[in-house]
């Protein structure tokens, strides 16, 4: 195998993405040869975009997500594709859906700061069951009374949705116009869920709601959120720096070591 032939060496990429199972970023494909027959970064794109062309007129596309490459079935087949497991996937509760668009819009956000523009307390299985996911995670501890866990959004969060990277979350203002005015209800998993959010995506798994007390609408709640989705904060690391200098601190009422 020639590996400064582009084309062979997209053959070899194709085998890694199909063996592999999950994305794979530039610098673990560079990893996966030796030092010497090692491609450049610039090799590897070129193969890359070799493989996507190829991809063409076929039931399966090379796509980037935020942890690197990998190749999946297109969207159009899954209705079909669906099909070969058995358990239907549990559909999102409205609930959910509420609680990730805040953190993915919002974040960093507090579960206090949620439950203020939704009007309605959160769940503690919401929370639980997108940390286990490994869509959000805690970023650090809002300096207020009782610090509350500031959530964000993770890799796994825009790799499970199909992004490369925040920008590509879909402008509130389309969303705004694909959810129907909602009627009152008393219970919230009876709500209608957002369609082009349902659309995007496949199983979650969420405890009964308690009865709503004047909860906003999902309308409502994405015009709160307008204007707010470009530029969003991606990495919280000097967050936890910060908080892990904080504790090494003295306070003010014990001496120093």
């Amino acid at each position: 195998m020639d590996l400064s032939d582009p084309k062979d060496l997209a053959s070899l990429l194709e085998a890694f993405l199909l063996a592999s199972g999950k994305p794979l970023s530039l610098e673990r494909l560079g990893e996966l040869f030796e030092e010497a027959e090692r491609p450049s970064s610039a090799q590897l794109k070129k193969a890359l975009e070799v493989l996507e062309k190829s991809c063409k007129g076929r039931a399966f596309e090379l796509k980037e997500v935020a942890s690197g490459y990998r190749l999946q079935v297109r969207q159009r087949f899954s209705p079909w594709v669906g099909r070969l497991w058995e358990v239907r996937p549990q559909r999102y509760s409205r609930a959910l859906l509420e609680t990730l668009a805040l953190i993915a819009y919002r974040q960093p956000i507090t579960r206090g700061e949620i439950e203020d523009i939704r009007g309605v307390a959160v769940n503690s299985q919401i929370v639980k069951t997108l940390q286990e996911r490994e869509w959000i995670r805690v970023v650090g501890h809002r300096d207020v009374p009782g610090r509350p866990a500031m959530f964000a959004t993770t890799r796994q969060f825009l790799d499970h949705f199909n992004l490369k990277n925040l920008d590509e979350l879909p402008p509130l203002a389309v969303l705004r116009e694909m959810e129907p005015e909602l009627r009152p209800v008393l219970d919230d998993e009876d709500a209608p869920v957002p369609v082009a959010l349902q659309a995007r995506a496949d199983e979650v798994a969420d405890e009964p709601q308690a009865p709503l007390r004047e909860q906003t609408s999902f309308r409502s709640l994405l015009a709160e959120l307008d204007g707010m989705e470009k530029g969003l904060k991606t990495d919280f690391d000097d967050l936890l720096e910060a908080e892990e200098t904080s504790a090494d601190e003295p306070r003010g009422d014990e001496p120093a070591q």
